[in-house]
């Protein structure tokens, strides 16, 4: 007998048909009329399904009776109509075996309710969780999601490195790797320390963007994007911030920052709506379970339906100042917009996406691309309720003179990034790309609020368990 998914067993047009279910049980409650009713869950939907175990069973005293809630069991048996509230199928049992007992003694997820906090405590088990396994199926679709968006329109996934020389952000918030003996580093001065020593030879951190290596493949393929982890030691502790994270970043030549709000508003568009479309009854529970406003669904088919709004940085300036808010951080041109600032313009002045682009030059990195106005660059953010920035993008500065002082503005050695340079001497091309967080992603889909729990295992400072 072919094993079946809980997800098949539990539609209609299964009744009738035998089927092997392989899960973790939720619940076991006996009836005094000589059989158990098992509740079972696979991870493959929401729901769980109810299992009809007889007393003829030859296990049924010594086995099924004692059926704690996380052992893990096999059964067999008939696909039948259910007679129950709010399920369309249940298992008539021809047999039932225990694979692994869980001793209620000690396993942490009884049937009771836990603070998503302390099930972080519990991430091995949390995916067993209604909330948590709604999370990793909306994880999968949206990755799933991601990579056919963009083979879909004829761009290469490109595996840019997780360990770099190069700052992308000039930031300076990245974890140094070394094989150097710590204990040797602590007895020098780091002027005095030889990197020749060293695995790579030089300073190497992990990357907090694949983006500059992207740019090099884009400037030979003309579309690619890279999707992987990326790392800052940021010491932040709030419910936004992740030390290791995903990112997706398309990079596209002979694209400018029109195509690339375009291509940033489809890609979240189509996202949000196959979210929507594939997972239903995940979508349905954080509407009505996770949601404060239990206004989810609605908020996304905005995303979906919606033209977003474009409006310049300093437009968008004049606008919360006439707006006579009270923020907790200032409003004045020239600084980076906080979250409050962003969702004010998405959830109370227009009600919809914003894009913002041409920021102040002094608050954005050395690569994007500089206006004429010489205050300005080519830079956008993509705003959306309850969260604020989503993506964060920018026509790339393709001039070699300008992006040399940029670099030198920002006192980088133009030498260290030879290899960036080099696109701008060798048959430079407009270019232009931006960076989705997953994780952030993820949090504007499910409506969670703590961006630890929609990773599965969450690195945060002084974290690092599991």
């Amino acid at each position: 007998m072919n094993r079946t998914t809980i997800a098949h067993a539990r539609l209609a047009a299964s009744i009738g048909q035998n089927t092997r279910l392989q899960g973790w049980v939720r619940t076991r409650r006996d009836s005094k009329s000589g059989f158990s009713f098992i509740e079972i869950n696979d991870g493959s939907c929401q729901g769980n399904i109810q299992v009809i175990a007889d007393n003829t069973l030859e296990n049924y005293e010594s086995e099924i009776k004692h059926l704690t809630t996380g052992c893990s069991i096999t059964v067999e048996g008939e696909i039948k109509e259910s007679g129950g509230r709010g399920q369309a199928t249940e298992v008539q049992a021809a047999s039932v075996q225990l694979i692994g007992a869980a001793d209620p003694e000690t396993y942490p997820l009884q049937k009771k309710r836990h603070s998503f906090e302390k099930l972080r405590e519990w991430a091995h088990l949390r995916p067993r969780t209604n909330t948590f396994g709604a999370v990793a199926r909306v994880r999968n679709c949206i990755i799933n999601s991601i990579h056919q968006f963009y083979q879909e329109r004829g761009f290469l996934n490109v595996h840019t490195p997780i360990i770099t020389a190069s700052d992308c952000e000039g930031a300076g918030e990245m974890f140094q790797v070394t094989t150097m003996k710590l204990d040797q580093i602590a007895k020098q001065s780091i002027e005095s320390l030889d990197y020749k020593f060293d695995f790579f030879d030089r300073p190497s951190y992990l990357t907090v963007s694949g983006q500059l290596a992207a740019e090099s493949y884009a400037c030979s393929l003309g579309k690619v994007y890279t999707f992987g982890p990326t790392f800052r030691a940021e010491n932040s502790n709030t419910s936004r911030h992740l030390a290791e994270f995903w990112m997706v970043e398309p990079e596209v030549a002979f694209n400018d920052l029109n195509d690339n709000m375009d291509l940033a508003e489809a890609f979240l568009k189509r996202i949000f709506g196959d979210v929507l479309e594939k997972c239903p009854d995940d979508m349905a529970f954080f509407n009505d379970r996770v949601d404060e406003n239990k206004a989810l669904i609605e908020r996304l088919e905005g995303i979906v339906s919606t033209d977003f709004v474009r409006l310049p940085y300093t437009e968008a300036i004049e606008i919360l100042l006439a707006s006579k808010q009270k923020f907790e951080f200032e409003v004045k041109w020239g600084i980076d917009l906080q979250s409050e600032h962003e969702r004010y313009l998405t959830e109370q002045h227009f009600k919809k996406p914003v894009v913002l682009f041409d920021y102040p030059r002094t608050i954005k990195p050395f690569y994007m691309y500089c206006n004429d106005d010489e205050k300005t660059v080519r830079a956008m953010d993509v705003l959306v309720p309850t969260v604020g920035e989503i993506i964060g993008g920018s026509q790339r500065e393709h001039r070699l003179d300008v992006l040399e002082s940029r670099m030198r503005d920002q006192d980088l050695n133009v030498d260290d990034y030879w290899w960036y340079t080099d696109l701008r001497r060798y048959g430079t091309v407009p270019h232009a790309g931006f960076g989705l967080g997953l994780e952030r992603a993820i949090q504007f889909a499910t409506s969670m609020a703590n961006i630890r729990d929609v990773i599965p295992f969450p690195r945060t400072p002084g974290n690092a368990e599991f």
